[in-house]
């Protein structure tokens, strides 16, 4: 990420929440997903980004948001790049305050936009992440605020309930999701997948990409980072990380990281390990 400045941190207390501050931003991310919820503010700028089939424009003071699994990329919509305060949510996090508002427990809430323009909600999301940046919050004040602004969000802004497979999502991709999130690391071939769907290799990439929004490879790619930067959190070196996660060396790792994450595996690590 190139930003001027960049903090990811975890404020106590706020279990399965990671927060980030960037500055001025001009990265420009290839597509790919988050395991969890992504909501923020724009402070500065814009970010453009495709996702749900649309292209999206986020500016300063709107509210920016992906759901779990759902394929995006970003691109700066100025010439300075645009600087945001995120929060990024373990589902359960946002399941447990779901269920608070009568949702069910093992449903996660949805949202048709990956922009929302509601200065209210904007305004809370920027006021808290800015006291929990600055450290100016009791235990009790953080979670009761945490709770408050979550519940806003969804009680405003959800239109559907996650959890449930997709109508798009065929039995064939969801058989080759299983394949390669259990067996990223391995060099799965497409003969394989294909046996395993009853699909040619070039009918089931294009039935995967058109359902995921990434080709079978790119997704594995995908895991492969998700996997890198788990270990990166636990204090691997990036060497290990990227053995460990089924890239060939350091130098495979670090293009596709700095593709999805904006930034090096090096440098993440030094960020997680100062949070």
């Amino acid at each position: 990420m190139n930003g001027t400045d960049l903090r990811l941190w975890r404020a106590p207390g706020l279990d399965g929440v990671d927060l980030l501050r960037a500055s001025r931003c001009a990265t420009r991310y290839a597509r790919h997903f988050h395991d969890g919820y992504a909501v923020g503010v724009l402070v500065e700028g814009a970010l453009g980004f495709r996702y749900l089939g649309r292209d999206c424009m986020a500016r300063a003071g709107e509210v920016n948001m992906v759901a779990p699994g759902e394929v995006h990329d970003g691109w700066p919509g100025t010439p300075l790049g645009w600087s945001y305060r995120m929060f990024y949510l373990e589902p359960r996090a946002v399941a447990a305050v779901a269920a608070q508002l009568g949702g069910k427990a093992d449903q996660l809430p949805d949202f048709g936009a990956g922009v929302l323009r509601d200065p209210e909600l904007a305004a809370a999301l920027c006021a808290l992440h800015r006291d929990l940046d600055q450290g100016r919050t009791t235990l009790l004040e953080r979670q009761s605020r945490l709770v408050g602004v979550l519940g806003a969000w969804i009680a405003r802004h959800a239109d559907g309930r996650r959890g449930r497979v997709p109508l798009r999502e065929s039995g064939a991709v969801r058989a080759v999701k299983d394949i390669l999130n259990e067996r990223f690391i391995e060099s799965v071939p497409l003969e394989e997948l294909a046996k395993a769907t009853g699909l040619s290799g070039f009918h089931l990439n294009r039935v995967f990409r058109q359902s995921v929004g990434l080709a079978p490879h790119e997704y594995q790619v995908q895991l492969r980072v998700n996997r890198a930067r788990t270990l990166l959190e636990r204090g691997e070196n990036a060497a290990q990380a990227a053995l460990a996660s089924g890239f060939a060396d350091q130098s495979h790792l670090n293009r596709h990281f700095r593709r999805i994450l904006g930034l090096t595996p090096g440098a993440y690590r030094k960020i997680v390990q100062d949070r």
